[in-house]
């Protein structure tokens, strides 16, 4: 199945780049800001992505612990990253530079899925309707602005740059649409499945590469599904059969460069989101926004390193791992792979973690980051008033005993052998 490899590696970076990011104040700055097309177009006169370089990236994103990368080929601006045949709007134009080919190239040397990521909005193009998300939504006039302009010709245009995308940087694995938005809005109208031609761009994409995942902001079902900037709660289902799903996440609520946004999350918290994800049968996609020259910001890439420690040492908790049918104690989450159960602790108990219906299931325990063993017990219940520890677990706990002092890793990760019953 085309989902295999996207189940088996479970962590992706997201890579948001383009000339939002020398205004460095959000990718939504165009539309923020009410900036037209003169307003914009000092980003792309002085375009000059000098410090990007795609084999770091790529190599950044394998000791994270990586297994794919997603970059925008073109996000809403219409800005591409490709030396597209179809516009001069391009990084080759700007900076004489094939962004999207130096990436692709990158990530194949590095053993890394190819993904990317593409608009179906274009602020930049003439026949792209002004919609309630458009930058010039609030012009004298704004309505005006729709009298000539077709969204046929920019469906045309829509399809000949993804065909480009998909025949002339060979196999691609992965393809985010971003996005559908049909409910209206302030006295405008959104944009839906209709508006790209949903059915036939997806057609497209099975023709050009059959093997390669979609996903599902096209407005129709898609290979799996994204939920953004936020964590769902169980595993994903429609009408009984599981989704695959991954949860695209920020470093600090930005997904371009936003200088002045310090929201960061710290690297335990993301890797926290990294196994609850894991958990519940997801995947989670992890953003960096290259500054204005192409750079990782150095406080993505401390973040990034910090979980690509973590990820060394315990890449089996995650790598390959899924969903448990168990119950998980209150601490923590589980997550497994074959007959190996983890726990991830987001909480250290004093001396002993307790974990239900697991008392004839697990014939060794150890801790993940140095592989230590752990003792183990199951208690009596009717012996449980005269021997004090542990009181009032119930019958089929197992109990693992746990050092006092936590280990110094940002989460601290049990691994259960199984006995396979």
């Amino acid at each position: 199945m085309r989902q295999d490899w996207f189940a088996q590696a479970r962590f992706g970076m997201f890579v948001h780049f383009g000339l939002y990011s020398a205004a460095a104040r959000h990718e939504w700055v165009q539309s923020y800001e009410r900036l037209d097309d003169l307003d914009y177009r000092q980003y792309f006169e002085h375009f000059d992505p000098d410090l990007f370089d795609a084999a770091a990236l790529a190599r950044t994103a394998k000791r994270a612990g990586m297994g794919y990368v997603v970059l925008t080929t073109k996000h809403h601006d219409g800005f591409c990253l490709w030396d597209s045949a179809l516009t001069d709007f391009t990084s080759v134009h700007a900076a004489g530079r094939d962004i999207v080919r130096e990436y692709v190239d990158a990530l194949r040397a590095e053993g890394l899925k190819v993904g990317l990521y593409h608009s179906l909005i274009d602020w930049h193009h003439p026949h792209f309707t002004v919609d309630w998300n458009h930058p010039r939504r609030d012009d004298e006039n704004a309505h005006e602005l729709n009298r000539g302009r077709d969204m046929a010709v920019y469906r045309e245009y829509l399809h000949g740059q993804v065909r480009e995308l998909l025949t002339e940087y060979g196999e691609i694995d992965y393809l985010f649409f971003d996005f559908t938005y049909p409910e209206a809005k302030d006295g405008w109208a959104g944009k839906g499945p209709e508006d790209w031609d949903a059915e036939g761009l997806l057609a497209l994409c099975r023709e050009l590469q059959p093997g390669m995942l979609v996903n599902d902001r096209l407005g129709i079902p898609g290979d799996f599904v994204t939920p953004e900037q936020y964590q769902p709660t169980s595993p994903l289902e429609r009408d009984g059969v599981p989704v695959p799903w991954e949860a695209c996440q920020t470093m600090n609520g930005s997904w371009g460069y936003h200088r002045d946004n310090t929201d960061q999350k710290s690297a335990t918290l993301l890797a926290q989101m990294l196994v609850d994800s894991v958990s519940m049968d997801g995947n989670m996609l992890l953003n960096i926004g290259p500054d204005g020259r192409g750079a990782i910001a150095p406080r993505d890439a401390a973040t990034l390193d910090e979980i690509g420690e973590w990820m060394r040492l315990h890449r089996a908790a995650v790598i390959g791992a899924g969903h448990a049918p168990f119950t998980p104690p209150r601490e923590g989450v589980y997550t497994r792979r074959g007959d190996r159960l983890y726990l991830s602790l987001f909480t250290w108990p004093l001396g002993v973690v307790h974990l239900p219906g697991l008392a004839d299931k697990v014939s060794y325990a150890r801790l993940l980051n140095d592989g230590s063993w752990l003792r183990t017990s199951v208690s009596d219940p009717e012996q449980q008033a005269d021997l004090m520890t542990p009181a009032g677990q119930a019958e089929g706990t197992l109990s693992v005993h746990l050092p006092v002092r936590r280990p110094d890793v940002l989460i601290p990760v049990v691994e259960l052998t199984l006995t396979g019953e």
